[in-house]
């Protein structure tokens, strides 16, 4: 069942079987090591099972051409005999270590017997008579499969959950496991306080059977010997398993203050080398997490709750977070450093009373309408949330930085909250967490799956993501940009009343639930008068901007009347005076008047650099006097981008310190934004690229596992300079209130 992709070019693998199990709720038990660089524990996964099952024989072949089924639609039905050598499926009774709270240890070094992480080999089950797709095929036994990347899985059990005193209060078969997990993911939406209850009395159960299971480099396949569908499948079971150093879904790092932290950094594997879990979108589901660590960290998660630390025993703090609202496994987040929370120094009585949080214990449903979601304590059906201006909200930063925080972010936060408000209507989510992320976070997003990223969808539910492991394409993260310059096309196109009206009733519609881009465009032309759609169609709004490379007709149009801008001629006086200054001998005559050169703004020294940037050579006074003149080396990421641009496109050795503080400084605020052409830095002096490996080095050093090594693009830095570019300052809001900060 194991893939072999090239990172380059190949697609992301959804391996998951949800067309026929879903995970409703998982119970995270984690233990955070930061000498180790893991995150180890328990996961508890409770299931209800789909409803695509479909009898094959043995001989049908799959009609999704996928990788991981291709791998196996050569198995045939064997004897039941299970060999135990060549084989990486194992039964959880071997032996596994016990966990030790806020323990120092040696970094994770079980994936080298070979027999419980994901390594890069070819895998399957042990008995080929188990075929990667599941449901009821005769004889063969139903195979969950989750995705997984990068973990160390010690052990796979069943969760006696009839075991739970005081169970059969709500269960009409106390006895029976599957039929209360059945009941207890569907208890209605004002009995959730009492649901999350019971599953963590449930995930602390103990054990009724080890399940085998075997782990490959994109999935966990566990099955229970007899067990031939979904519904009788364990509908609870307990994954005991442990990160790894070098895992794709979390970054070891250090924070502004040079104290070590580590956090979910929008990995474009997602979050399957933090916890297994089912990546497609489909896998809507609710999550609750305790989180042990050393007292003297924070612990942040995209919870609902404000957590605050309950102290175990000296030196060590447990962390609780929970979510009623259900979502893609991808939008779970969380961070532990050394944070400091930020707080104003007066707070109003008015402040409080605008603040005051809403939990859905004390939702008052008597709101008008009916949401079409799937069930859960929705703040759209709260009264009083949905009057809410400004919710909770912390900011949590690096020591070094709380000043800044409280002087210039924490007046802001109350302001946006107003405006989104004000904008989209009632909050989504009853809190928000700002943290300070440090400047080298790696990515601008999630690469959330969706179903517009995705391939063919088998019958078991898996998919694939589209170029989801192509560093470059993950870099450019083009549909983001794309995606922004659509919506600014349409309403300037419709006008600001109509569309940001519009996006009121949209949000109010659509919350809670996954969309489509077509779900947005048709709703939007059908909620304005024909006469007034302007030619505007779902076909020729996807075919400009979504199915066409390069920059689409409407906005190459604006572009051009762009040009007449008052602003825009400024810049190209200055530039007509800078190519002036660059032409002039190094000797001037006495009469030659020095051209006089006017004030920029950001934006438009941006544009000034560009111009600049298609002059063939630059020589180093000019150079120097740009940088004087302008302050370069002080402004903001993307002046200073393209500052850099010239730099290494000239070879001014005076400003490569500029380049390498850019390189360490500001990783997540640059990507390549194409192919490099011509010739590469092979070709290039040592001595020109070393820097940048220095750099690369610098930047990452051992903190940013999950790209050990320098990409390709940043080895042709020097030579081929246009590969970087940047997005600035950036606020990142991630679901569920929680928001990171790249400064």
């Amino acid at each position: 069942m194991d893939i072999k992709l090239d990172p380059s070019r190949d697609d992301l693998p959804l391996m998951a079987n949800t067309s026929h199990i879903l995970v409703k709720h998982y119970v995270l038990d984690l233990d955070v090591d930061f000498e180790s660089q893991i995150i180890e524990g328990t996961i508890v996964l409770f299931f209800e099972s789909g409803n695509k099952f479909k009898k094959q024989s043995s001989s049908t072949e799959e009609t999704y051409p996928s990788e991981s089924n291709k791998a196996c639609k050569f198995r045939t039905p064997e004897p039941c005999h299970i060999p135990v050598t060549n084989t990486r499926t194992v039964s959880s009774k071997m032996g596994y270590n016990d966990l030790v709270i806020c323990g120092k240890g040696e970094k994770d070094t079980s994936g080298k017997d070979g027999n419980h992480d994901n390594q890069e080999q070819a895998s399957g089950i042990s008995s080929s008579k188990y075929c990667c797709d599941t449901g009821n095929h005769g004889s063969e036994d139903f195979l969950l499969v989750l995705d997984c990347c990068d973990l160390s899985v010690l052990k796979v059990e069943e969760v006696d959950v009839a075991a739970v005193p005081g169970i059969e209060k709500f269960t009409r078969s106390p006895k029976l496991r599957n039929q209360i997990v059945r009941e207890l993911v569907a208890l209605p939406a004002d009995r959730w306080r009492e649901q999350l209850d019971y599953y963590a009395r449930c995930s602390q159960a103990p054990g009724c059977g080890e399940l085998l299971f075997d782990i490959d480099t994109w999935s966990l396949q566990i099955r229970k010997t007899g067990v031939q569908t979904a519904t009788d499948f364990p509908h609870a079971i307990r994954i005991q398993y442990t990160t790894k150093p070098q895992g794709r879904s979390v970054t070891w790092t250090s924070d502004q203050s040079g104290r070590p932290c580590v956090y979910t950094m929008g990995s474009p594997i997602n979050n399957r080398a933090l916890f297994p879990c089912q990546e497609p979108p489909v896998a809507m589901s609710t999550w609750q997490a305790t989180v042990r660590a050393a007292a003297s960290f924070v612990v942040l998660m995209s919870g609902e709750n404000s957590a605050k630390p309950t102290q175990l025993r000296e030196g060590c703090s447990s962390w609780h977070y929970y979510v009623t609202m259900p979502m893609p496994a991808s939008t779970f987040t969380i961070a532990v450093g050394s944070w400091t929370e930020t707080k104003p120094e007066i707070c109003s009585s008015d402040d409080l009373a605008t603040e005051k949080s809403f939990s859905p214990f004390e939702a008052d449903f008597r709101y008008v309408g009916v949401c079409g979601h799937m069930e859960y304590p929705c703040r759209f059906q709260n009264a009083s949330a949905t009057t809410q201006e400004i919710i909770p909200h912390r900011i949590f930063a690096p020591v070094c930085l709380k000043g800044a925080c409280q002087e210039t972010l924490l007046p802001l936060i109350p302001p946006c909250l107003s405006a989104a408000h004000s904008v989209l209507g009632t909050h989504p989510f009853s809190r928000l967490d700002v943290l300070i992320v440090p400047a080298n976070f790696p990515s601008l997003g999630m690469a959330r799956p969706n179903k517009e990223k995705t391939g063919h969808v088998s019958d078991s539910g898996s998919s694939v993501i589209k170029h989801g492991l192509n560093p470059d394409k993950v870099f450019m993260q083009v549909h983001y940009l794309k995606g922004y310059f659509l919506l600014r096309f349409l309403a300037r196109r419709l006008g600001g009343d109509t569309y940001f009206s519009f996006l009121r009733k949209f949000v109010h519609k659509f919350h809670g639930q996954l969309i489509l881009s077509q779900d947005f465009l048709q709703m939007l032309l059908e909620s304005i008068p024909e006469e007034r759609r302007l030619e505007l169609s779902v076909e020729n709004i996807f075919q400009d901007w979504l199915e066409s490379s390069g920059i689409p007709q409407p906005l190459q149009r604006e572009r051009l009347a762009g040009a007449e801008c008052g602003l825009v001629r400024q810049v190209s006086a200055e530039v007509a005076k800078w190519v002036r200054v660059n032409r002039r001998p190094r000797k001037r005559k006495r009469k030659e008047t020095e051209e006089v050169l006017e004030k920029l703004l950001p934006d438009q020294l941006v544009l000034l650099l560009e111009h600049l940037l298609e002059q063939r050579t630059l020589n180093p006074r000019t150079l120097q006097r740009l940088e004087r003149t302008y302050h370069l080396s002080e402004q903001d990421a993307e002046v200073r981008h393209r500052w850099c641009e010239l730099v290494v496109k000239h070879k001014y050795t005076e400003a490569y310190r500029h380049v390498e503080r850019f390189l360490q400084e500001d990783r997540g605020k640059r990507s390549p934004c194409k192919e490099p052409t011509g010739s590469t830095c092979v070709h290039e002096p040592v001595g020109r690229r070393f820097p940048c490996r220095l750099c690369w080095a610098a930047a990452y050093g051992g903190q940013h596992s999950a790209t050990p090594c320098p990409p390709a693009w940043l080895s042709v830095v020097v030579h081929v300079p246009w590969l970087l570019s940047a997005a600035g300052s950036w606020l990142q809001l991630v679901p569920v209130g929680v928001a990171s900060v790249c400064l």
